[in-house]
């Protein structure tokens, strides 16, 4: 499978999510959420993540997935812990520690990276969350888009 990642674009340092990726300070991406949600248990090494950042329609960098931490069921101390211990990957801000304050987290290590030239064409359907799972990334390039369906996204 391959992975959309919607990356947050305004951080009070004055750096990006994205640019963090592209540099290499950050190597490891979260999603959390009260329940168990996507991408929880969707994805797997050896997988490609597409990166864009939220507010633009360009899909601008790709990695591979190298590792995957699901958890369920967090208390606040452990949801803590597990941050803590991968605060070197993940590279978060206050601001996005507190965001991840979550009972469920899905944690992402990837490598490989490299920017996307030139940038693909985005199609953003109305439908869309902040991280698809989709067949092959043609299905949402502008041009060979097909309309997305949460089918490959189900539990």
């Amino acid at each position: 499978m391959v992975h959309v990642v919607y990356c947050d674009n305004a951080e009070k340092s004055g750096e990006r999510v994205l640019d963090k990726i592209l540099n290499g300070s950050k190597t490891m991406v979260v999603r959390g959420a009260s329940g168990r949600k996507i991408p929880h248990s969707r994805v797997f090494e050896g997988e490609t993540l597409y990166f864009m950042e939220k507010g633009t329609a360009q899909i601008s960098a790709r990695a591979t997935v190298r590792a995957v931490q699901n958890y369920v069921k967090l208390t606040g101390d452990e949801i803590n812990r597990i941050l803590n211990e991968n605060q070197d990957k993940l590279n978060l801000t206050d601001k996005q520690r507190k965001r991840w304050q979550k009972k469920c987290l899905c944690l992402v290590e990837f490598g490989d990276v490299e920017r996307v030239e030139p940038a693909l064409s985005f199609e953003r359907q109305g439908n869309m969350d902040d991280w698809l799972i989709i067949e092959k990334i043609e299905d949402v390039v502008a041009g060979t888009s097909i309309p997305f369906t949460y089918e490959k996204s189900r539990f």
